[in-house]
């Protein structure tokens, strides 16, 4: 799809700290949500959204200044995972941070916001579904990273929260990709639940925001392995949002994540 057609939030693409401190415009997101929320309850293959200049360029520039380049940092976590099955990977290359309280003070804070009654308010009007929590666990969450030769398999997530659950609804990325061509793939793929295709494909470029639904058949990944230089990295942030209960049919629960083999024809 062109990037063309994804729709941006108004005024954040000004460098003007916000008075009060806040990292995200919650007029803009106000503002905007009805129209997006007619946009991702009719998108296919399941409903989503895929929001460009989500944050405001001031915010943008501090999450990209405090940014953890330093590969060394014990702060990072190998995410790398194989299937117990087959032995083979579906997760490779990858990195993440969970824990909140190493994080730089920008990321927290954002963190914070992004799980705060003011933005569950606005996923709420846009995606139709109330009384979403958010999970201060981060299970699976928090800040991800993939380098060269990386990629993530195709699969619906897990449907249950471990420690609380709580059933999964929603799916929130963030990317911090500059300078991010067409060449370095990392294409984020969205797949109908035949798994027939072909499949709805984001490039993740700097402040693009996707959200969508968690079922059982919201399958995505980004199966194409990263063709970036060694020294650059796919950059994103995540959260998952529950409820407590969920509409009958949409997912069984369980803590297994759903792995799904690419048709042949998009290999």
């Amino acid at each position: 799809m062109s990037d063309a057609l994804f729709p941006k939030l108004a005024g954040n693409q000004h460098a003007v700290p916000d008075a009060s401190g806040l990292l995200i415009n919650y007029q803009a997101l106000r503002d905007a949500q009805e129209q997006l929320a007619g946009i991702y309850q009719r998108n296919q293959p399941f409903p989503h959204i895929v929001i460009d200049d989500f944050l405001p360029a001031s915010t943008l520039a501090k999450l990209l200044q405090e940014y953890p380049q330093d590969q060394s940092l014990p702060v990072w976590n190998d995410a790398t995972h194989k299937d117990k099955n087959s032995g083979e990977y579906v997760q490779k290359d990858k990195r993440n941070i969970r824990d909140s309280l190493q994080m730089p003070p920008t990321y927290r804070q954002l963190i914070w916001e992004l799980n705060s009654q003011y933005f569950l308010h606005f996923l709420a009007a846009m995606t139709g579904i109330e009384h979403l929590i958010p999970d201060p666990n981060l299970r699976g969450a928090g800040i991800h990273q993939i380098g060269r030769g990386g990629f993530l398999k195709v699969h619906a997530d897990f449907a249950t929260h471990r420690e609380f659950a709580l059933d999964r609804r929603l799916n929130f990325l963030l990317y911090l990709n500059q300078d991010w061509p067409e060449s370095y793939g990392g294409h984020l793929e969205l797949w109908d639940k035949e798994m027939q295709g072909p499949p709805k494909r984001i490039l993740p470029i700097l402040n693009r925001c996707v959200v969508f639904n968690t079922t059982s058949t919201s399958y995505h990944g980004h199966p194409q392995p990263l063709t970036c230089p060694e020294d650059v990295y796919r950059k994103s942030m995540a959260l998952y949002y529950y409820t407590n209960g969920r509409p009958a049919g949409e997912a069984e629960p369980g803590f297994a994540t759903l792995w799904q083999d690419v048709p042949e024809a998009y290999r």
